[in-house]
């Protein structure tokens, strides 16, 4: 069987909360994600619909691989609510280990883990009306999200997933399922 979509995930590149440890805001890329773009990636079609998440570190990496992206709401990152901009040890341990432990919750005042799947779900089964090709740059919490939901896992494996900046995630559609294809 041919395939039908095929959905290629980009990670934006590096920032300073990332390599702070702390909680996002609507930051710019640093310098290493900057130099973590200065290679080409092929993207394997000369023909795609580019996307991009709404934050400012999405739309500078997609602007940086070349692309020219629509920005989807769908593809924003996980609502930290409150904790936007704090560091990570800067949080009530007992806080934080209930949302990092029960997908369900949000302490935060933001989006659950659960909310967040729902979200990308929403946005996965978009796809899926015909033959496409999508370039999407995204966050990690989102490509964590669509990976849970292409192998049918739990939520609270969502933490398990660890998605490097300016990292590739592919994935295809075959009429009744995505499937994740390693990348080279």
């Amino acid at each position: 069987m041919s395939e039908v979509v095929r959905l290629t995930l980009v990670s934006h590149a590096m920032t300073d909360a990332m390599a702070a440890g702390r909680f996002p805001t609507d930051e710019p890329l640093n310098a290493v994600g900057r130099r973590q773009l200065s290679f080409a990636i092929d993207f394997g079609a000369t023909e795609f619909t580019s996307l991009s998440g709404r934050e400012l570190r999405c739309q500078q990496t997609a602007e940086l691989l070349g692309l020219h992206a629509a920005v989807e709401p769908r593809l924003a990152d996980l609502d930290c609510g409150r904790w936007r901009g704090d560091v990570l040890g800067g949080v009530l341990a007992a806080d934080l280990a209930v949302w990092l432990t029960d997908p369900t919750s949000a302490p935060h005042g933001g989006e659950s883990v659960v909310d967040l799947m729902d979200r990308v779900a929403g946005w996965l089964e978009s796809l899926t009306a015909g033959p496409s090709r999508t370039v999407a740059v995204t966050h990690p919490a989102v490509i964590r999200a669509a990976i849970l939901l292409a192998l049918d896992a739990p939520p609270k494996s969502f933490w398990r997933i660890d998605i490097a900046p300016a990292s590739r995630t592919e994935m295809h559609y075959r009429g009744h399922a995505w499937t994740l294809r390693s990348t080279g």
